[in-house]
C-alpha cells in the first residue's frame, strides 16, 4: 500500500525533460510509483487531486548561513515555504564548529564574528544556541532530528584555525605543526560528516573587532593543504571566497583557485557572480577561471542570483556602504560625531568620490543617492517621505541628492531605511543572465538565507524566479528553471536520491500553482529570540512541500512537521570528481 498519491499533476521532473501529466506515489518517505495521469491503481491511505497544478522536486538552496537559525527555527523560514527541502550551510568560512573546549572564550568569539560578518542578531545567538559542542559532529548531533528541511554543512576554515590556533588565528602564519593540526581536524570533521571545507580570503570579512577575520591570514601552502584533504574524503567539495567575487578577478586569484580545486579533485564553487550589462567585460573576467581550472584538471563554479534582491541600507547601522573605501571610517564614528562629519561638503565630496572610484569595485554600484528609496523614517521632520525617491526630493530642494539624502537620514537620528534601486534591471542585464545561465560552470544560488537578517531577503529566489518564468520575462521555460533550482545544484553537492523525481529517490517534492507562484514583499518581523528583526517573505501559489515523504506545507502555510535530515558527507552524498 501507498502513503500517499499525487494524481494528474504536470510533472516537472528535474531533469530538463519535457513535462507530463503524471500520477507520483510515495511509500516511506520515498517515490515508489511514476505512472501517466490515472495510471496508478495501487490503493493508498490518502490521496489528492493535482490537476492543474505543478508537480517538481524540493528546491536545493547551495548557499545558506542557516547553521544557527536552525537552532531556533527548525523550519528555515522563509526558504521552506518557498519550496526549498535542502539548504547547504556552513559557507564562506564561517561556522559554529568545532570549538576548543579548552578555551570558553571562543564560542562568544564566534558569536561576535557572526555578528559583525554575516549580520546576524548577537541576541539570538546568544539566546536561541545551545553552544554545548566541541566537535564538529556534536555540532551535527545537536541539530539531528529537530530541522524541517534537509540540511548539509561545509566546515569553515576560520574555525578550524581559531580551534587550532587560539587567538595567534588572527595576525599569524600557521608552523608546520599547526597546519597539520587543522588538516587533521579537517579530515575528522569530514568523518564526522562535513560536506567538505569553506574559507574566505576577501577583504570584506572581518570579525568582531574589526580585523581580518583567521582564514585571511592563511597562506597558499595552507589553503591547498587543506584542500588537498578535501579529496582524500567522499563525497566532499569547497565553496572560496576572494576579493574579486565582488567585481573582478585578480591573476593570482584565479591561479589560487584553479590551485584549490586540483589539488582537492573537487569543485570549488564561489559567489556571487554580478551580472550587469553596463560592465560588459566582468562576465567573461570571471568567467576565465572557470576555463582555467578545467584545463588544469578542476572545475571552479559561479554562483548566482536569478532575481534582484532586494536590500536595505542605513547610515545607522552596519551594512555594504561600510564596506566602500574610506566610508568605514566615517560610518563607524559615534552617531553624534558620524551626524556632525556627514555635514561637512568637503567629507561627502570625498566619500562620493571614493565611491565610485574603480578601487570601489562592485559597490561603486550603491553610488547614485539619487536611486534610493526612503523607507521607514523616524521624526516629524521626514513625515511623508516613506516610499519617495531621493531624486525627486532633491530637485524639491534644491540640493544634489547624496546631501539630502544625509539631511534625512539625520533627522532620524540616522535610523533612516533605505532602499537602493538597483541599475541592472534593463533588458540587456536580463538578456545578458539568460546567455551566462547557459554556462555549464554557472549555478543558480547565492541567498546567503540566513544571514543579513535585517538588510536583505534572498531567500524567495525559487519562487520569484519561476514566476517570472511563468509570467513575466519568461527568459528559460519551465523544465530548465526547475533543473537549474533542483538537480543542478544536487549534482554539484553529489546528493543522493535527490533533485529529481525518479522512482527511489527521497520523496522531496513541491506543488505550486502555476498562474500564482511567486514571493510576497520583503517585510520587517521582530520574531528572533531577544525580540530582533529580520526581513520575511511569504510564497504565494505553494499548494505543498513535502521533505522525505512528509508534508511541511500545505496552502502556503507551515504544517510543523519536522522531517528533515541532516545530511552527512560519504554517507548522503557521492563524490563527484573533476577529472
Amino acid at each position: 500500500m501507498l502513503d500517499h498519491v499525487i494524481r494528474g499533476a504536470t510533472l516537472v521532473d528535474g531533469t530538463g525533460a519535457p513535462s507530463r501529466p503524471a500520477d507520483v506515489g510515495l511509500r516511506e518517505g520515498r517515490i515508489a510509483v511514476i505512472t501517466e495521469a490515472g495510471g496508478c491503481t495501487e490503493t493508498a491511505r490518502s490521496t489528492e487531486d493535482a490537476d492543474g497544478l505543478v508537480l517538481t522536486p524540493g528546491f536545493v538552496d547551495p548557499h545558506t548561513h542557516y547553521d544557527a537559525q536552525l537552532f531556533w527555527d527548525p523550519f528555515a523560514t522563509p526558504s521552506l515555504g518557498h519550496g526549498v527541502t535542502t539548504v547547504a550551510g556552513g559557507n564562506c568560512g564561517f561556522t559554529l564548529a568545532p570549538l576548543n573546549p579548552d578555551r570558553p572564550a571562543d564560542a562568544d568569539y564566534t558569536r561576535r564574528m557572526m555578528c559583525r560578518v554575516e549580520g546576524m542578531s548577537l541576541a539570538a545567538l546568544e539566546e536561541g544556541v545551545p553552544w554545548g559542542w566541541s566537535s564538529f559532529g556534536d555540532y551535527l548531533a545537536a541539530l539531528e532530528g529537530r530541522t524541517a528541511v534537509n540540511a548539509g554543512f561545509m566546515v569553515g576554515h576560520c574555525a578550524l584555525r581559531r580551534h587550532v590556533m587560539g587567538p595567534e588565528a588572527i595576525g599569524g602564519r600557521a608552523t608546520p605543526e599547526q597546519l597539520a593540526a587543522m588538516v587533521a581536524l579537517l579530515k575528522q570533521s569530514m568523518a564526522e560528516g562535513a560536506w567538505g571545507l569553506s574559507t574566505t580570503q576577501s577583504s570584506t570579512h572581518s570579525d568582531g573587532d574589526g580585523r581580518p577575520v583567521a582564514s585571511r591570514h592563511a597562506d597558499r601552502n595552507e589553503l591547498v593543504a587543506l584542500c588537498r584533504a578535501v579529496g582524500e574524503h567522499p563525497g566532499t567539495q569547497i565553496e572560496a571566497i576572494v576579493a574579486g567575487c565582488l567585481d573582478k578577478f585578480a591573476d593570482e586569484e584565479i591561479d589560487l583557485l584553479v590551485d584549490m580545486s586540483a589539488a582537492a579533485g573537487r569543485a570549488v564553487n564561489w559567489n556571487v557572480l554580478t551580472i550587469d550589462a553596463s560592465v560588459p567585460d566582468r562576465v567573461p573576467r570571471q568567467l576565465s577561471a572557470s576555463a582555467r581550472a578545467r584545463a588544469a584538471g578542476g572545475r571552479i563554479v559561479a554562483l548566482t542570483m536569478p532575481i534582484l534582491t532586494p536590500m536595505n541600507m542605513s547610515l545607522g547601522t552596519f551594512c555594504a556602504l561600510n564596506l566602500i573605501p574610506g566610508w568605514g571610517e566615517v560610518l563607524g564614528l559615534p552617531v553624534p560625531e558620524r551626524i556632525a562629519r556627514l555635514a561637512d561638503p568637503d567629507v561627502r565630496a570625498e566619500m562620493l568620490r571614493r565611491a565610485d572610484s574603480p578601487e570601489a569595485g562592485v559597490f561603486r554600484r550603491l553610488a547614485d543617492f539619487g536611486r534610493y528609496v526612503i523607507g521607514d523614517t523616524y521624526s516629524a521632520a521626514n513625515e511623508g517621505l516613506s516610499g519617495r525617491v531621493v531624486r525627486d526630493i532633491a530637485a524639491e530642494r534644491g540640493q544634489d541628492p547624496f546631501a539630502t539624502l544625509v539631511e534625512i537620514c539625520s533627522a532620524d537620528g540616522l535610523r533612516t531605511v533605505l532602499w537602493p534601486m538597483p541599475p541592472d534591471n534593463d533588458p540587456a542585464s536580463w538578456e545578458l543572465r539568460r546567455e551566462t545561465w547557459s554556462h555549464p560552470d554557472v549555478m543558480l544560488g547565492g541567498s546567503d538565507a540566513g544571514a543579513h537578517l535585517d538588510r536583505m531577503c534572498g531567500a524567495p529566489y525559487t519562487t520569484r524566479f519561476l514566476g517570472d518564468c511563468l509570467r513575466r520575462r519568461r527568459l528559460v521555460p519551465l523544465e530548465q528553471a526547475v533543473r537549474m533550482l533542483t538537480s543542478d545544484p544536487a549534482e554539484l553537492f553529489g546528493l543522493r536520491g535527490r533533485g529529481t523525481v525518479a522512482v527511489g529517490n527521497h520523496a522531496d517534492l513541491v506543488l505550486f500553482d502555476p498562474e500564482r507562484i511567486d514571493a510576497g514583499p520583503a517585510v520587517l518581523v521582530h520574531d528572533l529570540p531577544g525580540d530582533s528583526p529580520r526581513l520575511d517573505s511569504r510564497a504565494e501559489g505553494v499548494v505543498s512541500v513535502r521533505v522525505n515523504g512528509v508534508e511541511t506545507v500545505r496552502d502556503d502555510k507551515l504544517s510543523g512537521a519536522v522531517a528533515g535530515t541532516i545530511l552527512r558527507s560519504g554517507r548522503d552524498t557521492r563524490t563527484v570528481t573533476t577529472r
